[in-house]
């Protein structure tokens, strides 16, 4: 499939037609309904009390079934194996490759979006980008300008769907005033500029987050939208399913799985590193997890790092001051993009001195992050905090945060 890296670059996102081969859309279209069956039936196992018969079905305004995830993950098998199988379609995994600029993009998480049982409406405005346990937006557009970005998302529509809108070239930019403005008015209505994706069934439209971006109405009409993403690493282990793929697509999990694993590697060195002021070892460590990144890419990961330290102190229960709830809470899954391998990581390689050491070091970073008092910036999913939405720290890169070690 031919593809304009240099558009999809400038504007943030490509509609692509027929992603999925005709010949195979009715076949994917039944294995995405029996699992879609498979998946009410633990939602209506896992409801609550005061809830509906069907849980989450009936309660969600958009529900979601997350195939690389436990239950749903276990029950995939030989009849819905193609819902798993079109990840690494050369339409899909090999149109991200291409976009990412590496030679095999690993998917990072396979969903598929469903229709309401009401309608809903539409949802706000936003940036798939949380600030508070990643980085500010303006080291991801730096780091985008500079190399390229390291993940790119899809939405690959089973049957005719306009919901998703985007704002073309928002992913290399800060929001203007007048689209902060419309935003605090009111988020869930046309933003100025925007863009409606019109997919017919089969087609796909893949973009750079983090550009703004609307699910514009979530009513009752029929829809199953296959939603994930690529990078260089994937976030979570290969499950039994894999037993049930093709030959080579079960190569393809295998590789992805072991890099991701030499990544954790990398990243317990890079922390390590800083454990042990050892700048040369946390150059290596760097390039060795981000080998085509520049400075600003670099800076990137480091506060990436700065996030993994706090998440590792927080699983060997150090005290730590001034920590939100919001950030807690995503301590508790993985997030391999951003360096983040949940508590089992932070609890298996590291002892609790070594974690409230590792915070200490990183300290320092993590006050540049923050402002004195909460404030807030539409278009994130996140509230008023203290770390900054926007802004990275001013005049200030790598060599000075190794510099920091020294105090």
């Amino acid at each position: 499939m031919h593809v304009n890296r240099t558009q999809f670059l400038e504007e943030g996102y490509l509609v692509l037609r027929e992603v999925v081969p005709p010949e195979e859309l009715a076949a994917l279209r039944e294995s995405y309904e029996l699992l879609v069956s498979r998946q009410r039936e633990i939602w209506a196992k896992e409801r609550a009390p005061d809830e509906p018969p069907g849980g989450v079905w009936e309660n969600s305004p958009q529900p979601r079934l997350l195939l690389s995830r436990e239950p749903l993950a276990s029950l995939v098998d030989e009849k819905t194996a193609n819902a798993v199988e079109i990840w690494a379609h050369e339409n899909t995994q090999g149109v991200s490759s291409e976009l990412l600029g590496v030679e095999d993009a690993g998917v990072t998480e396979m969903m598929l979006m469903c229709n309401p049982v009401r309608d809903r409406g539409p949802a706000a405005w936003h940036r798939d980008h949380h600030p508070i346990d990643t980085a500010p937006l303006q080291g991801y557009i730096d780091d985008i300008v500079e190399a390229g970005p390291r993940y790119v998302q899809w939405n690959l529509s089973l049957y005719d769907d306009n919901v998703l809108w985007v704002l073309p070239g928002s992913h290399l930019r800060v929001n203007t005033e007048a689209e902060n403005q419309q935003l605090l008015a009111d988020p869930r209505a046309p933003l100025h500029g925007g863009v409606q994706t019109h997919l017919n069934a089969g087609d796909g439209v893949v973009y750079i987050l983090p550009v703004l971006h609307w699910g514009s109405n979530y009513s009752r009409k029929m829809r199953r939208t296959i939603h994930g993403g690529f990078s260089e690493f994937t976030s979570y282990p290969a499950f039994d399913y894999v037993d049930c793929l093709a030959p080579g697509v079960q190569a393809m999990f295998d590789r992805w799985d072991e890099r991701s694993s030499q990544l954790q590697v990398w990243t317990e060195n890079a922390l390590r590193a800083v454990i042990d002021k050892d700048a040369d070892a946390y150059h290596t460590a760097l390039d060795n997890m981000h080998p085509s990144r520049g400075e600003k890419g670099t800076l990137l990961s480091t506060v990436f790092l700065c996030k993994a330290a706090c998440f590792v102190a927080l699983a060997h229960g150090c005290e730590i001051a001034d920590i939100p709830d919001d950030f807690r809470n995503r301590g508790k899954s993985s997030h391999a993009i951003t360096l983040n391998w949940g508590p089992a990581f932070a609890e298996e390689w590291f002892t609790r001195d070594e974690a409230s050491l590792l915070w200490k070091r990183f300290q320092p970073l993590d006050a540049r992050l923050k402002t004195d008092e909460e404030h807030f910036s539409p278009g994130f999913q996140s509230g008023p905090m203290r770390y900054y939405f926007n802004e990275m720290p001013i005049n200030y890169g790598v060599a000075d945060f190794i510099e920091s070690w020294k105090v």
